[in-house]
C-alpha cells in the first residue's frame, strides 16, 4: 500500500515483522497537493508489547499531545475483519480522523465472505474504501477520499465505538483538564502507558501518577473490560455488515498445502530440500556469468595494460582500480540469485512457515519461532535483521537473538565463501546434478545456524531475566510471487552491494595499491631502481615484501600463522573488518602483482597459484577450510557492531559479541588446520 501510494520501492514481505521502523514518502493527490505519507510497523492492538509496536504507538500519540491532527489510514485485512477491527476501533476512539483501506477482498471472497462496504462505513463512522494495492486497483478512489478527509480535518468529530468514559470516569475527568486535546480513550492510554510518553514533563508525570493513585486505577482490569466491550461492538457490526459461509464448508488451498508443508516430518524434509536447492542454484546458475565476468576483466586488464605506457599510472589503473572493481562485479550474479530466491520464498508465504516449523527447535534453546525471522533475514544482512528483533517482546529472548544473529552467514560472506570454495574444494558433480561445492556452501550456512543455537542455549542459562514468552503468528495465505516485486528487490540489493560494498572495496584496494607500491626502507628503493635498470632477478613479489603492505602484513602474520595463513591473508583479515566482502578486493589487489607471464590470468588463477618462499601452495585444503571457518564465525563487520550498540544502548553487548565470535572463529580455524594439514 505504501509503495502504491508513494511510488517508492520499500521492501515488503508476505509475513509479519518486515517493517520495524517508520518509512516516509510523498504522494500527489488529484488537486496536485503533495502530502507526506508515513508507513508505521504493523500491530494488532494499540497496547504495545514490542519495540516495533512502540514506534507505531509513539507516532500515533505524539501529534495529538501537541494539539495537532493527522489523518490515519488503517490497512485492514478483509479476510480477517473481526480481528483487524479491534485495532481500527481503538484508533477511531482516539478521536483521530481515520480512513479504512480494506484489502484482501479477493481472499475474503474465496472464503465465502461478503462485506457491505457502505454499511460498514456507516457503522464505524469513517470512510471505508476497497483496494487492491498489488494490482493498483482502488488507489485513485483512495487518494480522492484522502483529499476530502484532509479538507474536513478541522471539523472532524469522531464517534467512539465504545463508551471509554465509563471505564474510568474520575480519572478521565481529571486528565482531560490537564490534557484537553485528548479524547476519553486517549486519557486511558496516558494512564495505562505513562512510561512510553517521552514528551511529558516531570510535573505532568507526577500529576498523572497522583491521579492514578487517587482513583485506584487498575490497568489490567480496565484493559480487559475495554476489550470485552470492543468485541461486543465488533460482533454487532459484523452481524449487520458481513455475510459469511459456514467456515467448515470450504477448505482453502492454503490449508490443503499447509497439511503437507507444516507436517512434523514431511515439512522439515521439504525445508531441507528447499535449502539444498537454494545453495545448489547459487553455485550452478552463477558459475557461467561469473566465469564470463572473470575472463572479461582479465582480458580488459591485459588489454589496457598493453595499450598504456608502462609505469605507475598503468599499474594503478590495472592492478589497483580494475582489480578492485573486478572483485566486486564478479559476485553480482550470486547476489542476484540469492536474493531472488529468498524474495520468492517471502512473497509466496513460505518464509513464515519456516518460523512455525522451527519453533519447537528454538524453544529447546530458550527462544521461540519469532527469533527465526531475524535469523533468516540475516542471510541477507545482519543490520536490518538485528533491527527486526524489535518484534520480540521478551527482553531476554530479544537480547539473545541479537547476540546470535551475526552467526548466520550474510550475503557479505558469500564472495569469500565462493572464492575459497572454488580454490580448495574440487568441482565434482555427483549423480549428474549434485555439486560438491554447493554442498559445502550449504554446510557452512547450516554450521552458522547450529552454532547460533548452541550459543543461544548457553546464553539462556547465563542471562537471568524472568518472564515467559508466547509465540503467536499469523500465517499468510500462499500467493503467486509478484515478479515485479522480485525484480525490484533483486536490482536494489545488487545496486546496494555494488555501491555500498563497492565504495569500501575500491577505497581499500587503492590504499593497498599505494601501500604495495611504496616502501619505507632503502631496500625498496634499491630494488625498484634495479628493476628499472632491467635487472630480471628483482621480482614483483620481492618488491611487495619490502613495501608498506609487506611490513604491516609480516608484523601481524604471527597472530594468524597457527591458522595456516600467510601475511597477505593476515592483511585481508584486518581490512575486511570494514566489511567482510573487502577480503576479496584485498586479495585481488595483493595478487594482481604484474608478473610478465601472468597478465592474462584470472583472479582465481592468480590466488590459486600463490606460494610461500619454499614454493609450497598457500591455499591448500587445510588453510582453505580454516579460512572458511574463520569467516563463518568472525564478527568482521563494523556496521553490525554499530547497530547492536544502537539497539541495546550498551557498549558491553557489542564488545561481548565481538570477543566471543573471534574466539569461536580462531578456535574452529585452528582445529581445522591442525587436523587437515
Amino acid at each position: 500500500m505504501f509503495n502504491a501510494l508513494t511510488g517508492l520501492n520499500q521492501r515488503v514481505g508476505n509475513f509479519a515483522g518486515v517493517t520495524v521502523d517508520s518509512k516516509i514518502g510523498e504522494t500527489t493527490l488529484a488537486n496536485k497537493q503533495i502530502i507526506q505519507v508515513t508507513d508505521l510497523p504493523g500491530t494488532y492492538s494499540l497496547y504495545p508489547k514490542s519495540g516495533d509496536e512502540v514506534v507505531a504507538y509513539d507516532a500515533l500519540f505524539a501529534p495529538q499531545l501537541n494539539g495537532q491532527q493527522e489523518l490515519v489510514m488503517i490497512v485492514v485485512d478483509a479476510s480477517n475483519l473481526k480481528r483487524n477491527l479491534l485495532f481500527a476501533s481503538q484508533i477511531i476512539d482516539l478521536g483521530k480522523p481515520v480512513i479504512i483501506a480494506l484489502t484482501m477482498m479477493d481472499v475474503a471472497s474465496k472464503k465465502g465472505i461478503a462485506i457491505d462496504l457502505e454499511e460498514l462505513s456507516r457503522q464505524l463512522g469513517v470512510p471505508v474504501i476497497g483496494v487492491n494495492p498489488r494490482k493498483g486497483k482502488g488507489i485513485s478512489k483512495l487518494k480522492l477520499q484522502i483529499e476530502n478527509s484532509i479538507k474536513n480535518i478541522p471539523y472532524y468529530a469522531a464517534r467512539p465505538l465504545i463508551n471509554s468514559y465509563n471505564l474510568a470516569p474520575e480519572l478521565i475527568q481529571q486528565l482531560q483538564k490537564k490534557f484537553p486535546s485528548l479524547s476519553h480513550y486517549g486519557c486511558l492510554h496516558v494512564a495505562a502507558e505513562t512510561s512510553l510518553f517521552n514528551s511529558f514533563t516531570p510535573e505532568q508525570l507526577s500529576f498523572i501518577e497522583t491521579q492514578k493513585q487517587n482513583t485506584s486505577f487498575n490497568k489490567n482490569k480496565t484493559q480487559a473490560n475495554e476489550i470485552i466491550q470492543r468485541f461486543g461492538a465488533i460482533k454487532n457490526i459484523m452481524q449487520v455488515c458481513v455475510v459469511e459461509d459456514d467456515p467448515l464448508k470450504k477448505e482453502l488451498r492454503t490449508e490443503r498445502i499447509d497439511k503437507v508443508l507444516l507436517h512434523p516430518l514431511y515439512g522439515n524434509i521439504i525445508l531441507l530440500v528447499v535449502l539444498f536447492l537454494l545453495f545448489q542454484a547459487i553455485f550452478w546458475l552463477a558459475s557461467f556469468p561469473m566465469d564470463w565476468i572473470d575472463n572479461g576483466f582479465s582480458y580488459l586488464t591485459n588489454l589496457i595494460g598493453q595499450a598504456l605506457p608502462p609505469g605507475k599510472w598503468n599499474n594503478l589503473l590495472t592492478n589497483g582500480l580494475l582489480a578492485g572493481i573486478g572483485g566486486i562485479i564478479i559476485f553480482v550474479p550470486q547476489i542476484i540469485i540469492l536474493f531472488g530466491l529468498i524474495t520468492v520464498l517471502e512473497d509466496t508465504g513460505y518464509m513464515a512457515r519456516i518460523s512455525f516449523l522451527t519453533d519447537r527447535l528454538m524453544r529447546s534453546v530458550g527462544l521461540n519461532g519469532k527469533s527465526v525471522l531475524p535469523m533468516i533475514s540475516a542471510v541477507a544482512c545482519a543490520v536490518p535483521a538485528i533491527m527486526s528483533a524489535r518484534t520480540i517482546e521478551n527482553v531476554k529472548e530479544r537480547l539473545i537473538t541479537i547476540l546470535i544473529t551475526p552467526l548466520m552467514s550474510c550475503s557479505a560472506r558469500l564472495p569469500v565463501y565462493t572464492i575459497l570454495i572454488a580454490l580448495v574444494i574440487p568441482n565434482k558433480i555427483y549423480w549428474g546434478f549434485i555439486s560438491l561445492q554447493g554442498l559445502v556452501m550449504m554446510a557452512l550456512y547450516l554450521l552458522g545456524f547450529v552454532l547460533a543455537l548452541i550459543v543461544a542455549k548457553v546464553s539462556s542459562m547465563i542471562i537471568k531475566v524472568k518472564g515467559k514468552s508466547v509465540f503467536l503468528m499469523e500465517l499468510p495465505i500462499y500467493r503467486a510471487p509478484r515478479w515485479q516485486n522480485i525484480f525490484i528487490t533483486v536490482v536494489e540489493k545488487a545496486k546496494l552491494f555494488v555501491l555500498n560494498a563497492g565504495k569500501v572495496i575500491i577505497v581499500v584496494s587503492l590504499v593497498l595499491w599505494v601501500m604495495s607500491n611504496f616502501g619505507p626502507s632503502k631496500t625498496f628503493g634499491q630494488l625498484e631502481q634495479r628493476q628499472a635498470q632491467g635487472d630480471t632477478t628483482v621480482t614483483p613479489t620481492q618488491l611487495l615484501e619490502y613495501s608498506y603492505t609487506g611490513y604491516v602484513g609480516k608484523a601481524i602474520a604471527p597472530i594468524f600463522k597457527p591458522l595456516g595463513y600467510d601475511w597477505k591473508i593476515s592483511i585481508a583479515i584486518i581490512t575486511s573488518f570494514a566489511a567482510r566482502e573487502v577480503f576479496v578486493g584485498t586479495m585481488a589487489t595483493l595478487y594482481s602483482v604484474p608478473d610478465a607471464d601472468e597478465n592474462s590470468l584470472t583472479l582465481k588463477q592468480k590466488i590459486g597459484a600463490a606460494a610461500d618462499e619454499n614454493g609450497n601452495k598457500i591455499y591448500t585444503l587445510a588453510s582453505g577450510v580454516s579460512l572458511l571457518l574463520f569467516y563463518v564465525f568472525a564478527m568482521q563487520c563494523m556496521s553490525t557492531l554499530a547497530i547492536v550498540y544502537k539497539e541495546t544502548k550498551s557498549y558491553k553487548i557489542p564488545l561481548i559479541q565481538f570477543v566471543y565470535m573471534f574466539v569461536l572463529a580462531y578456535g574452529f580455524a585452528w582445529v581445522a588446520f591442525q587436523l587437515l594439514k
